[in-house]
């Protein structure tokens, strides 16, 4: 069993940053895929951004240059910067660990989620 506590969400103006973070309770993570999602109001889920065991990542089209994925293989934890904020950003955003093969912006790929953090940006 994975457990993923995800931290730093909050509210702030467009324009404005925030940093995510997630705690992955396994030392094995290294070897995983990690990535965080978002889901709005009424909208399905959707993949931000991924990062394989060797480093690579994906990101989606409608944050590139904006947010960056992170990790820290020593301390088990994968961080979502996130800047230039816009008011559609808006959603609860959960950090996900995928054991198996791959790492997709796909949320039906992963295992394992953690409870999600709310992140509200005002016009």
């Amino acid at each position: 069993q994975v457990v993923l506590v995800e931290s730093g969400g909050g509210s702030v103006q467009a324009g404005g940053s925030l940093r995510l973070s997630c705690a992955v309770s396994t030392s094995t993570s290294s070897s995983y895929c990690l990535g965080w999602f978002r889901q709005a109001p009424g909208k399905e889920r959707e993949g931000v951004a991924v990062i394989d065991f060797d480093g690579s990542t994906k990101i989606a089209d409608s944050v590139k240059g904006r947010f960056t994925i992170s990790k820290d293989s020593n301390k088990n934890t994968v961080d979502l910067q996130m800047n230039n904020l816009k008011p559609e950003d808006t959603a609860m955003y959960y950090c996900g660990a995928d054991a198996g093969w791959g790492c997709a912006l796909d949320d039906t790929d992963f295992d394992y989620w953690g409870q999600g953090t709310q992140v509200t940006v005002s016009s």
